[in-house]
């Protein structure tokens, strides 16, 4: 429970102070969207890829079974969204809701200290693969506009450059002159905050009704999808903690991001909120059970 606390509570801190502002002003959500799109997350992708240090063999089988993962879900997603006869944009925010989890402000913290230094290292590889995908794959998918213009969507997005040049620093172990390196880390410390600001914001404005919509979208995120990464991580022979932070990263709540993404590129940003709010909470009772089913 202290693990829960230590990881969740500032989480729900700054979602908190979101809703309070959202309800006290009115505030427009394109411009907090696209001041993290084209700013904060692109430093902030940047900085992780450059300064991550990655344990080739434990990266690639991590790496590679979160692509896997990603590529069930993704068809999971589509074909009950198909199955009932969700709208467009439900189908669209039920794939934004499935596929990405909280593997940044939320699995990063509780990994740490629920595993130490070590799953640490192994859970920032997986948040590599996610921001790479964020950056290249999602924005495609999610504007559903043909992969012509998804990759023209794509191209003109800073996250993607900023994806390529942090895998370019990474890979040659050079590094930014110091005042543009503390530049990049200061735009992307805020990254995370402006993401749960907004989140609280548009919960400010969402009536917090949870239905079959939001119910589903949890459940493959939280049930679904860390069953899925177990089952593919064992059968690319993934063992002991590598494994245990596969799955414990696979089990996280919805993304925050998720929001941001939906709200710039199409989706129901209102059940996302929704989507994001249950599935964060519902998350305390599930992290506890599939920590200590992944370590037996």
């Amino acid at each position: 429970m202290e693990i829960l606390i230590l990881a969740m509570l500032p989480v729900a801190l700054v979602a908190l102070v979101g809703f309070g502002v959202g309800r006290s002003f009115e505030l427009d959500m394109q411009t907090l969207t696209r001041l993290n799109i084209y700013a904060l997350l692109p430093a902030l992708v940047l900085t992780s890829l450059a300064e991550t240090t990655l344990a080739l063999g434990s990266a690639i089988a991590i790496v590679a079974t979160f692509l896997l993962n990603t590529a069930l879900l993704y068809l999971l997603a589509v074909g009950v969204g198909r199955r009932l006869k969700f709208s467009v944009d439900e189908q669209k925010s039920l794939i934004a809701t499935t596929l990405f989890s909280n593997v940044g402000n939320m699995g990063l913290p509780f990994i740490l200290f629920a595993l130490g230094e070590a799953g640490l290292e192994r859970a920032v590889v997986y948040l590599v693969g996610s921001s790479v995908m964020i950056a290249t794959v999602f924005p495609i998918v999610l504007k559903q506009a043909g992969i012509k213009a998804g990759i023209n969507v794509t191209l003109r997005l800073p996250v993607f450059w900023a994806a390529l040049a942090g895998i370019g620093l990474q890979a040659t172990q050079e590094a930014f002159p110091l005042p543009l390196e503390r530049g990049m880390a200061l735009l992307g410390e805020g990254a995370i905050p402006v993401a749960l600001l907004t989140l609280g914001v548009q919960l400010a404005r969402t009536e917090l009704v949870f239905g079959r919509y939001e119910l589903i979208g949890a459940g493959l995120r939280l049930g679904v999808a860390p069953l899925l990464a177990y089952g593919i991580g064992t059968a690319l022979g993934l063992q002991g903690l590598d494994r245990q932070v596969l799955v414990l990263q696979a089990a996280m709540p919805v993304a925050v991001n998720s929001l941001i993404w939906v709200t710039e590129l199409g989706g129901d940003r209102v059940r996302v909120a929704r989507t994001i709010m249950l599935s964060t909470f519902l998350s305390v009772f599930t992290l506890p059970t599939v920590l200590w089913l992944s370590s037996q």
